[in-house]
């Protein structure tokens, strides 16, 4: 369900692609201190996207230097050296990580090894940042009371990822949360919860697990034909929550240059939804 929010690569900066880079290794080495190097597995694109979405609406500058780390550890990289706010989305990144591992035992009975090989990392970020833990697990409960249901309500089953987005955001941003962040984290959720819905649908199907998608077309076999067959009804769905981000982007109120947050919201989205979208065999797929 994460990795979703990137940058339109090509149409990116120079300058903001340094940026980028610098802060998903600043991430990875915030969720090293608070939590173990076992984490920095889970290390995301999502809460990259966060992290510097955050620091510019905090009015939090970050500090740039060279380092090694573990991977890279012959030429030194930018690295945004890891302050208060990094560390607290990195335990975000493992908490996040975690409970949808737990979803996904829940859903397929597997997965157990390779939940309980972050059960360390876990318990750190968790005692780290309790509030986090507690927003996600409610929030992952309400969804999976939902999926109980079987239900085919397309925001009713986004509904409580765009909340534990809201949720999130309140908890790190505190007195300098805003109503439009706000709201653009709520779309922000469902967007992600849906785009990742729709680019699971084939596998969903196979294994029976819950997909809004797979029971709202249940007369669908595959994702190639709900493409093709519900092109405009996915489109009308996307093409609202899309809109709506883009036009929440533009009422933030910025303390720094916005460029590279400006190319994912307005951008990178859009496209990611292209690209799963996309179908050799169907002409003109999106329209966005």
């Amino acid at each position: 369900m994460f990795g979703y929010v990137k940058t339109d690569m090509p149409n990116l900066y120079v300058k903001d692609t340094i940026l980028y880079k610098a802060m998903y290794c600043g991430l990875c080495k915030g969720i090293g201190k608070c939590c173990g190097s076992k984490g920095r597995l889970v290390l995301n694109y999502d809460l990259t996207f966060l992290s510097v979405l955050l620091h510019n609406l905090s009015g939090l500058d970050v500090k740039i230097e060279k380092q090694r780390c573990i991977i890279h550890h012959i030429v030194k990289r930018p690295v945004a050296i890891p302050d208060d706010l990094t560390k607290k989305i990195g335990a975000l990144n493992v908490i996040l990580a975690y409970h949808k591992l737990n979803d996904d035992v829940l859903d397929d009975k597997k997965g157990r090894i390779k939940r309980s090989f972050f059960n360390s990392s876990y318990k750190k970020a968790k005692k780290f940042q309790p509030n986090l833990d507690k927003i996600v697990k409610e929030r992952y409960s309400q969804l999976i009371e939902y999926e109980k249901t079987h239900g085919d309500s397309i925001d009713a089953s986004a509904d409580p990822f765009g909340c534990m987005m809201q949720d999130v955001v309140r908890e790190l941003l505190g007195d300098k949360v805003t109503e439009q962040v706000i709201e653009l984290a709520y779309y922000l959720g469902k967007w992600i919860y849906l785009i990742d819905a729709l680019d699971d649908f084939d596998k969903d199907k196979k294994k029976g697990s819950f997909n809004v998608f797979v029971n709202l077309y249940k007369d669908v076999l595959d994702k190639q034909t709900l493409v093709c067959d519900k092109e405009s009804e996915l489109i009308y769905v996307f093409g609202t929550i899309i809109d709506r981000i883009d036009g929440l982007s533009r009422d933030l109120k910025y303390n720094f240059n916005h460029d590279l947050t400006d190319n994912i919201l307005r951008r990178g989205i859009k496209i990611q939804t292209k690209q799963i979208m996309e179908n050799k065999k169907c002409k003109n797929t999106t329209k966005f």
